[in-house]
């Protein structure tokens, strides 16, 4: 089991039924997944782009990436309905935990100048969205086989009804936001 999870068993459960004065168990916000997504823009020009961007989410989440597709064609862009721009992997259970882990206590404080993560990040019904600039942050990412650098968005979605309880919940677990 992770620490993530063991802290979250022991500590943050009993923090956030305080704070938010629930009554049974089952109201207590969870983590309910982990959505990494890559968007790959120069796919449609370059199939061996997506293969490498591919390989290093794979890597990053230790989760084989599903290609996502074009739902619409863009003319601008010389882009047609069905054609691969991206990838993203759904992470849940343990992996989810891990990578969350990994994420708070590793990749982040790699980020050059680092003041934290922004606020205002939260959809309104209890997720939050980080968009990352690099995968160099990654531990499993090696600086010399970089071809170049892409960014990715993870959205933790949680059970959470309101965006108070998300960023207490996320507060608990680690998550450096901005002070």
């Amino acid at each position: 089991m992770s620490r993530l999870k063991e802290k979250y068993n022991n500590e943050i459960a009993a923090a956030l039924m305080e704070k938010f004065g629930y009554s049974n168990v089952n109201e207590i916000p969870k983590l309910d997944k982990i959505v990494v997504n890559m968007g790959v823009g120069e796919a449609k020009d370059n199939s061996k782009a997506l293969e490498v961007a591919v390989k290093e989410l794979g890597m990053i989440t230790g989760q084989k990436p599903v290609l996502t597709r074009a739902k619409k064609s863009v003319s601008n862009f010389k882009l047609r309905e069905g054609m691969p721009i991206g990838a993203k992997v759904t992470l849940r259970g343990e992996k989810m935990m891990q990578f969350a882990d990994k994420l708070i206590n590793i990749s982040l404080p790699r980020v050059r100048d680092f003041r934290g993560v922004n606020v205002n990040a939260f959809d309104g019904r209890g997720n939050y969205a980080l968009g990352l600039k690099e995968q160099l942050i990654f531990p499993e990412i090696e600086y010399d086989k970089v071809d170049k650098v892409r960014g990715m968005d993870i959205v933790f979605v949680t059970t959470a009804k309101t965006d108070e309880e998300c960023r207490e919940l996320l507060r608990l677990m680690g998550m450096p936001f901005v002070k």
